[in-house]
């Protein structure tokens, strides 16, 4: 079993740098990511990681742009050689102005 720390690389393939850049051009506009990282995660069936990119909003309805945020993930067709989106959360922050996208994947 390989062990996870923030010191060590990632495993070859992963794909979070990707994510990251499909993730920025997806936010819109006034949603700006901050510092990502991402968590080894596995079941008895698949492994893969838990991705998880905190968002700052410049102004508006959070709650408002949470949902639509939801909704327009959710629905994405995400390109990951080796990869599948396995599932996709959008949740308010800790702070009253920020979002946080976490994305898990699977090894196909």
């Amino acid at each position: 079993m390989m062990r996870w720390s923030p010191a060590l690389p990632p495993r070859p393939g992963c794909p979070h740098r990707r994510l990251r850049h499909l993730l920025t051009h997806a936010l819109p506009r006034g949603l700006t990511p901050r510092a990502s990282t991402f968590r080894p995660w596995a079941s008895a069936s698949f492994v893969g990681a838990r991705h998880i990119f905190p968002c700052a909003l410049a102004a508006g309805d959070v709650e408002a742009t949470r949902r639509a945020l939801q909704e327009q993930l959710g629905a994405a067709e995400w390109t990951l050689p080796g990869h599948i989106v396995a599932d996709v959360a959008v949740e308010c922050g800790t702070d009253p102005q920020t979002l946080r996208v976490e994305i898990l994947t699977v090894e196909d």
